[in-house]
């Protein structure tokens, strides 16, 4: 298990777990050498030894970085460290599109087409490049804050020019948005990712999946068999043309769909435009059915139905059952009469049934027993209890954060704790990686720069309010409160506001109306001692402040000081004191010789 702290080939520092998937665990890391922060994704200790899963990731790696595109998710690296296989990405921070989903709902038709327009627009560079992504799905997309979609994980993505593995046709991804061809079993193409694509925009534009079900075999069913609401019934203002969109999107007959993720963009670029306002229903080119048709014996060309239309309605009915039966791999053999078949399935599930509910617990001993209750055991008490009570424990336990149990002790197990399972269950135990929560200091009288920079390190988002005070008994920046308190819990991502003082700040001295008495008194309450330089100035009065080394707005701090420049007359020349000089003398002669009488 990789720790914190621990460096990938001597390069990548891991930060925290930030993700986990079937095949590979990802990482925040630290790049040393080009600073920066990515994301590392690792093959599962147990998957490293087989070999092929490493080809699998390593083919991931390859595909995955031949694709350039701002909405696709850059690889940096590729390697392997000690017999730890990774890739080294473009570290992405934003959110899920399912996580946009939970908290907003459905999205706005503008907002929506936008987002359809990314995905579609990163996906032709993958289409072009003749790369399946094969589990398109809104947990797999991110949304940054400045709307920039980014498509990650192309780690099930197949290369149509590339080695086939064993298990190409293996049904992979989220079955919601799962195809009908992948959903029977069937190999991926471009069109598998079109589907899927018209799922993600279905739920973004109604907040809601198109198909439920209690299990992954009926929900597949319903993408094999059942049409798509109609999503302007469910929003009426819906314009038809973006109803084509998804219609011509989600088609069961793949030949229905756009051909690649090209022709659905350049369809999504004018749904909106004016001279589609009254576009008609879109019609399918080719007849929709599912895969259990295509078992069926193909009437010779020209040839006429033969069965009474009375009778149709029962001959579909018999499709569904079929079709559970491949996949759960129970075919029953296809009867010409449809009474016959009706008999058969109905004596198929009685059997069945009884079987699993008598034969089958007679024959293993097995019965089922109560999950134990093992909240806040260490992992070793934990697995003796689950072990001593008959199960057995999954290889690879889960981490969960939690803030009533302390970090390495167990918070739940799966299946739950007092639910019944049968003893070869293997029960999975999530262990808790502390409290996440933060516990907030008494921040008054520090620094609100200081403590902002703590906080948003933490994730906090950080408000700061100014309020009105003696500015005498504060210091610039000084917080006087803070909400929540000290003492209290927030989250990652939670707001906490800093109360600062509002200083009183300098005026503009330099506005003419200032002479350095003015400044003195200005500023005598505030303690600021100013400091006077004279200069020549024939454009301003003699007294009047033409300069201050502190800006006017800045704020006033106490015990301070500032220097203002004061005008003072030019100095007069040497020559003209001299022709003063005589015109005096000459004054006081006439004067004299008045013997004033002038």
């Amino acid at each position: 298990m990789i720790m914190k702290g621990q460096k990938i080939s001597d390069r990548y520092q891991i930060i925290k777990a930030i993700g986990e998937g079937g095949m590979a665990n990802v990482y925040l890391a630290y790049d040393t050498i080009l600073d920066r922060n990515v994301a590392v994704k690792v093959l599962r200790g147990d998957l490293a030894n087989d070999e092929k899963f490493v080809r699998r990731f390593q083919r991931e790696a390859l595909s995955a970085s031949s694709l350039s595109h701002p909405n696709i998710v850059e690889v940096y690296d590729v390697g392997e460290d000690n017999g730890q296989y990774y890739i080294v990405m473009e570290y992405v921070e934003g959110r899920h599109l399912k996580d946009l989903i939970k908290k907003r709902g459905k999205l706005t038709l503008s907002e929506v087409i936008d987002i359809m327009l990314q995905i579609t627009d990163g996906m032709t560079v993958a289409h072009d490049a003749y790369i399946i992504h094969r589990d398109i799905k809104p947990q797999n997309i991110m949304i940054l804050e400045n709307g920039l979609v980014k498509i990650m994980d192309f780690g099930i993505a197949m290369a149509l020019n590339g080695t086939q593995l064993t298990q190409t046709n293996s049904v992979m991804g989220s079955v919601h948005y799962l195809p009908p061809e992948q959903a029977n079993g069937k190999g991926a193409t471009l069109q598998s990712d079109i589907y899927s694509m018209g799922i993600v925009m279905y739920e973004l534009l109604t907040g809601k999946l198109p198909y439920k079900g209690d299990n992954a075999v009926e929900i597949a069913l319903k993408h094999l068999k059942e049409p798509l609401p109609s999503i302007r019934e469910e929003l009426p203002n819906i314009p038809q043309s973006v109803e084509n969109i998804i219609i011509k999107a989600t088609a069961k007959n793949p030949k229905n769909r756009y051909a690649d993720a090209r022709e659905m963009h350049n369809d999504l670029l004018t749904c909106l435009d004016e001279s589609r306002a009254n576009e008609p229903p879109i019609k399918l080119p080719y007849r929709e059915f599912s895969e259990s048709e295509k078992t069926k014996t193909p009437k010779k060309e020209g040839e006429e139905e033969k069965k009474p239309e009375k009778k149709k309605e029962i001959k579909e009915s018999k499709d569904d059952e079929v079709l559970a039966k491949q996949i759960t791999k129970n075919d029953l053999k296809k009867q010409n009469k449809v009474l016959i078949v009706l008999a058969s399935i109905f004596t198929f599930l009685i059997v069945a049934i009884t079987t699993v509910i008598v034969f089958i617990p007679l024959l293993t001993g097995n019965k089922e027993i109560t999950v134990p209750d093992v909240t806040g055991y260490s992992v070793e008490d934990a697995i003796k209890t689950l072990q001593d009570a008959g199960f057995t424990i999954a290889s690879e336990q889960q981490q969960i954060a939690s803030e009533e149990i302390e970090e390495g002790k167990v918070v739940r197990t799966s299946p739950y704790a007092n639910s019944k399972a049968k003893g070869e269950y293997e029960v999975t135990l999530y262990i808790s990686t502390g409290d996440p929560s933060i516990t907030l200091e008494d921040y008054t009288g520090r620094n609100y720069v200081e403590v902002e920079a703590i906080l948003k390190t933490l994730g906090v988002q950080v408000i700061i309010e100014r309020r009105n005070v003696d500015t005498k008994d504060y210091q610039e920046g000084e917080i006087l409160e803070q909400s929540p308190a000290a003492g209290e819990k927030v989250s990652e991502g939670d707001y906490v506001t800093l109360t600062i003082p509002n200083f009183d700040v300098y005026p503009d001295f330099t506005n003419g109306s200032y002479t350095y008495d003015d400044v003195v008194e200005y500023l005598e309450d505030y303690g600021v001692t100013v400091n006077k330089v004279e200069q020549e100035d024939s454009t301003h009065s003699p007294g009047i402040v033409i300069a201050q080394n502190r800006a006017s707005g800045s704020p006033i701090q106490n015990n301070t000081s500032i220097t203002v420049t004061v005008a003072k007359a030019p100095t007069t020349s040497s020559s003209d004191d001299d022709e003063d000089d005589n015109t005096d003398s000459s004054t006081e002669d006439t004067t004299d010789n008045c013997g004033g009488l002038c």
